[in-house]
């Protein structure tokens, strides 16, 4: 066995790896059953082949650009150690072995590609979209995750708070969705103001269920090891997720008396949202609070597309992106100082909350511009998105008559 290997991390790393991955097909199945059912397929389909392209950027040079040998010390970009076949079984990274790091990060690029798609649900070509993955993979979602997740990226270095992805997994998604979404312009239904037709509810919440549980994972296998701190955020975690899901049950009753099919599962989704970033730097009352504040938030955040005139059609920017905005700051005030620097409430000053925007600030900018040019990009060439008929007939016709 080599030195410095622990056999219960490693176990812990991997089965936490299986439990995010089963996060992407949640997500097919909760997308999925929110779009109208001539849209179905695609949308289950487009999380699926996530699966496929981005495991194979990862090993081929993906993991090298955001785990990889920081380029000229500026915190920007892993560079060299491209070759994942030299990496070896015996390799350690901390005390697992590189293989499961490795496999574990590849489980919330992933996720990430895949949440994007459901901001242009139900008027994006297949084909392109597996072009603007591969593309998006590369250009954002590397460089972000080495900037925060990589102890040489420069959020990490400025000591930003973030310990499993509300940078780089909940806001990258969130401006990349925003920005595909204008880049392309909204859909025929949007601009006829017709209301959504969830196909299947009951499919919603499989996906919810599948999701809920494969956040334990995501969180509570981002500290490496089996001990306190996965403990403290797989409770956080647990937590957070109930009181952002009843949060918004409350208010739609405050709202309109009623409560929606959707919306105790959006809720659930927004608290575990926020949550991601904080789990391991707050307590248990700091983890309800936030998933109070964050369905909250994120409930008329889902509003902003008919103000401002986008077709978020999933509301991909008012739940992952609006609730990853609210868990990072939210560490601004509640981090304990448990592993990290301490909050407002817990003694500390105002200096986390600053890195918090200053970190906020540049992944929204970078993903939203390079994403926007990017879908233009793939657009303009291949033709990212469906024609008026094509989208009234339904994307699922892409596929024939399988």
């Amino acid at each position: 066995m080599p030195i410095g290997l622990n056999t219960g991390d490693s176990a812990w790393v991997l089965v936490s790896t299986a439990m995010v991955l089963l996060m992407t097909p949640g997500l097919a199945f909760f997308y999925g059953g929110m779009v109208r059912a001539k849209n179905v397929f695609s949308m289950v389909f487009m999380s699926f082949v996530s699966i496929s392209i981005v495991t194979i950027i990862w090993f081929g040079y993906g993991y090298g650009l955001a785990f990889g040998k920081d380029a000229g010390g500026l915190g920007l970009i892993g560079w060299g150690d491209f070759r994942f076949a030299d990496v070896l079984p015996t390799d350690l990274t901390g005390r697992v072995p590189t293989y499961a790091f490795a496999l574990f990060q590849l489980t919330f690029a992933i996720i990430t590609v895949a949440l994007i798609s459901g901001s242009v649900a139900g008027r994006i070509r297949v084909g392109p979209w597996m072009v603007f993955s591969l593309l998006w993979s590369t250009v954002v979602y590397s460089p972000v995750a080495h900037w925060v997740f990589d102890r040489t990226g420069w959020i990490n270095k400025m000591g930003t708070l973030d310990f499993a992805g509300g940078l780089v997994v909940e806001l990258n998604s969130g401006m990349a969705g925003l920005a595909l979404a204008i880049a392309l312009g909204p859909g025929i239904r949007y601009r006829r103001r017709e209301p959504p037709e969830p196909s299947n509810i009951p499919m919603v919440m499989i996906g919810l269920a599948l999701l809920w549980f494969g956040w334990f994972g995501f969180n509570g296998g981002s500290a490496m090891a089996d001990g306190r701190v996965a403990v403290n955020a797989f409770a956080n975690t647990f937590i957070a997720g109930c009181s952002g899901m009843l949060t918004w049950m409350a208010v739609e009753w405050f709202r309109k008396r009623r409560l929606s099919k959707l919306g105790s599962g959006t809720g659930a989704v927004a608290g575990l949202v926020a949550i991601t970033p904080s789990c391991a730097y707050v307590n248990v009352e700091g983890a309800f609070a936030i998933g109070i504040f964050a369905a909250l938030v994120c409930s008329f955040a889902v509003q902003w597309k008919f103000v401002l005139g986008y077709d978020d059609t999933l509301d991909v920017v008012g739940v992952h992106g609006a609730g990853g905005v609210v868990g990072l700051l939210a560490l601004g005030f509640f981090s304990t100082g448990f592993l990290g620097s301490a909050g407002l409430f817990y003694g500390g000053g105002g200096a986390l909350l600053g890195k918090q925007v200053l970190a906020i600030l540049a992944v929204m900018f970078y993903t939203f511009v390079v994403t926007y040019l990017l879908g233009k990009l793939v657009d303009r060439t291949l033709r990212l998105k469906e024609t008026e008929e094509e989208q009234l007939a339904g994307s699922d016709l892409q596929f024939g008559t399988e």
